[in-house]
């Protein structure tokens, strides 16, 4: 699913008025209809008391129309126009109109006094501002949103409070309102729930925002789909529809020769449950031999937990010394629980030199790039980094924000021809020309390993024939459908690594289906 900048967005909705024949009420309506579609599925106690905070936008305007219907359906609603100007759109004040002729009762907020008590309120629907924002929020609407964020579910490090002793459902239509899509937000409406119109927004899925949009559900609006196909975008959301297309069907003469060699390189002394978790990720996703190549420390625990993998001695003991091997892999993963030992950079550097096969880099090998930056030139095209945010600062050096961490990481991706992997709640798969958002997963992958796995997974896909964008894709996305799948089973605290590998067969088969 692509992702549209705001400009993107106006243009489409521009376009689906002219191809569709409609008004931009009719839109108006449409947004608002799905809006309320969703809220009624989630809040279906009518004797819920709900306000709704519109601006004097067309994002207000939506926030007129939901509550009309929500009105007409038999929900508590009061209405508050945040008056930060006087001036009205069009499709606002015909839905201010509208308001009073249903007798719905609405009151302007025009200063401070004007703002009412939210602690008789269950639900808080917030329609300030919409996409359209250029510059920081002020004056009374920032007054209303300080008040609204009183009674919101904030998140701070490990844990969750709530500025007042009573937390409300906030939900935000289409974004938080004060939500830059594409800087830096410093101040916003923290919503628990964000429903946005048809297309996901950059924004919603980066660090930086996390305490603004909460859960993010995109509702289609009836945009015209000609019109979003035809803006050209760098952004895309990976969704599971999209993963399904880019499997690779499992023939009946299919034999382990067929399906791909993969080699993963790594380990040194404590450090080789790295390269069990590995070894086994990769032959679960689906390569159909696995060689683990370690010091020679690690060879009985490779063989005593992991019977189907074979095992190549490095000549060092307790760490990799000289990256020498006899067989002719169809991918290469390493770097996992390696180490940064003199002699193992120094193999390092001599293998980066000498081999040239689909290659997945993790870990130490990401840091001993990071030191040696030269050495990226020696890496093949389409070659596919996995840092998490230490790693990969270490790689682009400090950001200031998100939106700068893209850009730098777009920049050393272009430089190199290089794919990187951006690990987190919503891990980037970014490339000289895109950038993939993952769709799946959930807190329970923050385990120790858990890298690990998904380097053996990518390392697999890449040895079974898939294009390395695409490996990293599919690789991702299972990863962290894992545990989207085993949510109600395994509790994100108890899950551990190990429960990745398990349940990649489960993935294929809800792919299947």
């Amino acid at each position: 699913m692509k992702i549209l900048s705001s400009e993107q967005i106006r243009i489409v909705d521009t376009e689906t008025i002219r191809r569709e024949g409609i008004s931009s009420l009719e839109l108006m309506r449409s947004a608002a209809t799905a809006f309320c579609n969703w809220f009624t599925k989630a809040h279906s106690n009518k004797l819920s008391s709900i306000v709704i905070f519109s601006g004097t936008g067309n994002n207000g305007g939506d926030g007129l129309v939901i509550a009309r219907i929500l009105h007409k359906l038999g929900y508590n609603i009061e209405v508050f126009i945040v008056e930060y100007n006087d001036s009205y759109s069009d499709d606002c004040a015909h839905n201010i109109r509208r308001i009073k002729a249903e007798k719905i009762s609405y009151k302007k907020i025009q200063n401070k006094k004007d703002i009412p008590s939210l602690e008789k309120f269950d639900i808080v629907i917030d329609g300030i501002f919409g996409i359209g924002l250029s510059r920081e929020v002020s004056g009374i609407a920032a007054e209303v949103i300080k008040e609204i964020n009183k009674f919101s579910l904030v998140i701070s490090g490990n844990s969750e409070f709530t500025s007042s002793k009573i937390n409300k459902s906030v939900i935000s239509i289409d974004v938080p309102s004060g939500l830059f899509l594409d800087r830096k937000t410093d101040f916003a409406v923290r919503a628990k729930e964000t429903i946005t119109f048809h297309t996901p927004k950059i924004a919603f899925y980066l660090p930086d925002n996390y305490m603004f949009v909460g859960n993010v559900t995109v509702v289609d609006i009836g945009l015209n789909e000609q019109a979003i196909s035809e803006i050209e975008s760098d952004l895309y959301y990976t969704e599971k529809k999209s993963i399904k297309t880019l499997l690779k069907p499992l023939v009946k003469f299919a034999h382990k020769g067929t399906e791909g060699h993969a080699l993963v390189i790594g380990g040194s002394l404590g450090k080789i449950g790295s390269m069990c978790l590995a070894s086994k990720a990769a032959l679960k996703t689906g390569c159909g031999l696995i060689t683990a190549y370690v010091p020679k420390c690690g060879l009985q625990v490779i063989q005593s937990q992991f019977a189907e993998a074979m095992v190549i001695e490095d000549k060092g003991n307790d760490y990799i010394e000289d990256i020498v091997f006899n067989i002719d892999p169809d991918s290469i993963g390493l770097g996992m629980g390696m180490g940064q030992h003199e002699d193992t950079i120094s193999a390092f550097h001599q293998f980066l030199q000498c081999y040239k096969v689909p290659m997945v880099i993790d870990a130490d090998g990401i840091n001993i790039l990071s030191k040696r930056k030269d050495w990226l030139s020696l890496l093949s095209p389409k070659t596919i980094l996995t840092p998490h945010p230490k790693e990969l600062m270490r790689l682009i050096g400090e950001w200031s924000d998100d939106f700068e961490k893209i850009k730098k990481t777009v920049e050393l991706a272009q430089k190199y021809d290089l794919i990187i992997v951006v690990k987190g709640a919503h891990s980037l798969i970014i490339d000289a020309k895109c950038v993939f958002v993952n769709s799946s997963g959930t807190p329970a992958l923050a385990t120790a390993g858990s890298g690990d796995v998904l380097t053996g997974m990518i390392t697999s896909l890449l040895a079974q024939g898939y294009k390395p964008i695409d490996a990293a894709k599919v690789g991702v996305f299972i990863h962290g459908m894992t545990t989207d799948l085993t949510s109600h089973c395994i509790h994100p605290r108890s899950f551990i690594a190990s429960d990745i590998i398990d349940n990649i067969s489960n993935c294929y088969i809800n792919l299947d289906s």
